[in-house]
């Protein structure tokens, strides 16, 4: 499934290195309903990003970059199996 993925810094973060709180928001790239929000932090989300996603590593290094803006980042239309969806909680009945 396509999806967006949208984070914002959910907590206080130290200007330099390490670990960031963040709320990441999961959204259908095709445009339907279905946002789901989760609390996650930056290393976990790259690693996942890293194992389960055919993605550049330039895309990853950006987008780590912009995990630190006050706004957060996105990455938009990213292919994540219902696997990884449902492991993060996306599919829930």
């Amino acid at each position: 499934m396509r999806v967006n993925l949208i984070t914002q810094p959910s907590g206080p973060s130290a200007s330099g290195a390490g670990t960031i709180p963040l709320s990441l928001t999961i959204r259908p790239a095709c445009g339907l309903p279905g946002d789901y929000q989760c609390p996650t932090d930056s290393a976990a989300l790259l690693l996942l990003l890293r194992q389960q996603t055919d993605l550049p590593a330039y895309v990853l290094q950006c987008f780590e970059k912009n995990l630190r803006a006050p706004l957060g980042a996105r990455l938009l239309g990213v292919e994540l199996s219902d696997g990884v969806l449902t492991d993060i909680g996306y599919f829930i009945d």
